[in-house]
């Protein structure tokens, strides 16, 4: 309910920002510094006049409804945030420009002229509430525009795939530099400074969908022979160290391995189930998410290949090969193949928020500051 609320307020914010600019800019100043002549059965000749309701209300609302965009962007998978932030520099930029060069002459010339008792001094210049949103915009916006695209980038975690390690409602800084210097809405590498290293958390452009971003643990690098047995990664004949710690029951995924994995520099838990089954099931009461479905692992006698498994890949060149932490509910390179080093956003560093109100009803503050192994 919450989400569709903010997806209306920030359509409304499109029309409504149009509407303030056009009458910020030619008919706002003008009721301010007041008409010639008087409003009959109103304001005297230069008395200010009030706004039309329509008017009032949007200027009212104007910020909310702004408020409320930049939440949609936060919360959209698919939206490029950074082409959104270079056209909102742009555009701020240039109301910016045209207001200084063009409208506001006209504008002081108007303010000159309106009457005036004798003697009084010039009214002063009334500046409309677009062009000041613009020019307190247009810097906030270009230091993050030249931030997220250098230096860090936020990104919400949208599913199940990486638990435990992160979770569905994770809000997490992303190192952007730690992989080399890119243009921002070009994703053109400009400045080699690092590579990615196995078993970093990567955020990367889906390659099936680059409009999407998805999140997976750097599994395969380039030259890499890779292959999934048991849930257990197997890199260049040799198996990644991986001890079970315990069964893991959080009311949704039921009687879940919940192991510790040493893959590169990185100690990080998985979750697994040895079966040859999809391990989804039926919404169960125990389940208080917003899901569709509960994961109940069932571990029979292995007498087939576990679900999981696949066969051997060898990662070519400028690519890698990414696998999520949670190895039976994590569509990833096993089913879609690998990523090109074009691909890659940036490296997942901490969790700076949590917000799921499927999970918690709220945030879980536990959860804040926690360094991403």
């Amino acid at each position: 309910m919450l989400t569709q609320l903010i997806t209306i307020l920030a359509w409304l914010a499109l029309p409504a920002l149009f509407i303030a600019i056009i009458d910020d800019w030619f008919y706002r100043p003008r009721r301010r510094l007041g008409a010639p002549g008087g409003i009959p059965g109103g304001a005297a000749a230069g008395a200010p006049r009030p706004d039309p309701p329509l008017l009032a209300v949007i200027y009212y609302l104007l910020p909310v409804l702004l408020v409320a965009g930049v939440l949609r962007l936060l919360l959209s998978e698919r939206l490029d945030f950074s082409l959104v932030l270079l056209v909102v520099v742009v555009l701020a930029g240039l109301i910016w420009l045209v207001d200084h060069l063009l409208v506001e002459p006209a504008r002081r010339q108007h303010a000159a002229q309106a009457p005036r008792e004798p003697g009084a001094p010039a009214a002063p210049v009334p500046v409309p509430v677009t062009v000041d949103y613009a020019r307190s915009f247009f810097p906030v916006a270009l230091i993050v525009l030249l931030i997220r695209a250098f230096i860090f980038e936020p990104f919400r975690i949208p599913s199940d795939s990486m638990m435990p390690t992160l979770l569905d409602g994770d809000f997490i800084i992303v190192n952007k530099y730690d992989y080399g210097l890119r243009l921002p809405v070009l994703d053109r590498k400009i400045v080699p400074i690092g590579e990615p290293q196995r078993g970093d958390v990567v955020v990367f452009r889906f390659p099936p969908d680059p409009s999407v971003n998805y999140i997976k643990r750097l599994a395969g690098l380039p030259g890499d022979h890779v292959r999934v047995f048991n849930d257990q990664l197997i890199i260049n004949g040799q198996p990644i160290p991986m001890r079970l710690d315990r069964r893991y029951d959080d009311g949704c995924y039921h009687n879940m391995r919940l192991s510790t994995e040493v893959l590169g520099r990185h100690t990080h838990q998985m979750l697994s189930c040895l079966t040859p089954y999809e391990i989804s099931a039926p919404i169960s009461p125990s389940c208080h998410r917003h899901m569709d479905r509960n994961y109940v692992c069932a571990e029979p006698d292995m007498g087939e290949a576990d679900h999981g498994d696949s066969m051997e890949m060898v990662v070519p060149a400028g690519e890698y090969l990414m696998i999520g932490d949670n190895r039976d509910n994590s569509y990833d390179g096993r089913y879609w193949g690998f990523v090109p080093e074009a691909n890659l956003v940036g490296k997942a560093t901490y969790i700076w928020f949590n917000w799921d109100l499927g999970r918690t009803g709220g945030p879980n503050w536990s959860r804040i500051g926690r360094r991403i192994q």
